[in-house]
């Protein structure tokens, strides 16, 4: 059992640190950890509290930023999402869960990085965003992984820094908290989860203070390169053992 604290602690905090420095990555940085020692529909729900609480501490500072409207058609179409989500989560076999995760990760890190010699994207106008935002809240239902795909259609978007961050970051805290409260009113919140989550939410505190307190002081650059490290990392070990 000492084991299994220690490792819920790290990935919060990893999580947490992530997503302090980035704006995102809570789920994605600690399933990578978790998913060594917990079942998938445990390891998502913790997911999905740890990055509430994560956006709950940061997005204060990037509120500012918030294009309401731009928003709007990702969270519409990311709610409707989030039930077939909630759906999969009882049916995936932890093997094929854990490789379908480490393959996502590796994507997603290596798509970032070679996003900058990629062609922007101007077609699709608010349709495409909001299937963006269903399939973000899809994942978000079925592991609390809503971030990646509203993040790299940013990216394709070309929005800048602070347009973008506003947004990811808005629509994970409100489909995250959505597909929560609905696994709670399933009954899936069990003593289990209070526990773990006891332990793993010092971790996410402490990890998205110090993430957004590093965030201040990296370049752009720097900061890219840290964050694409830890997902590929995640990715790699995660696949490398679901094989």
């Amino acid at each position: 059992m000492l084991t299994v604290a220690a490792v819920v602690l790290a990935g919060a905090f990893a999580g947490g640190f992530v997503s302090g420095l980035a704006g995102f990555g809570t789920g994605l940085v600690a399933l990578g950890i978790w998913l060594h020692v917990l079942e998938p529909p445990i390891a998502a729900l913790l997911v999905m509290v740890c990055s509430v609480v994560a956006q709950v501490q940061t997005i204060p500072a990037i509120w500012h930023a918030v294009d309401r409207s731009r928003l709007l058609p990702f969270i519409a179409a990311g709610l409707l999402g989030v039930p077939f989500g909630m759906m999969l989560v009882a049916r995936l076999d932890p093997h094929v869960f854990r490789l379908i995760v480490g393959v996502l990760l590796l994507a997603f890190s290596s798509f970032m990085h070679f996003a900058k010699i990629q062609a922007r994207i101007a077609w699709g106008g608010r349709a495409a965003d909001g299937a963006i935002g269903f399939a973000g809240g899809v994942l978000g239902g079925l592991a609390g992984l809503s971030g990646p795909l509203p993040t790299a259609w940013a990216t394709l978007r070309g929005w800048g820094k602070d347009e973008r961050r506003s947004v990811f970051q808005a629509f994970n805290l409100v489909i995250l908290a959505a597909a929560l409260a609905a696994h709670a009113a399933a009954g899936r919140l069990t003593g289990e989860f209070f526990r773990l989550a006891l332990v793993a939410l010092p971790g996410t505190f402490l990890g998205a203070w110090l993430g957004a307190r590093a965030y201040r002081r990296l370049s752009d650059r720097r900061f890219n390169d840290v964050v694409l490290l830890l997902l590929g990392l995640s990715g790699l070990t995660l696949v490398w053992t679901s094989l």
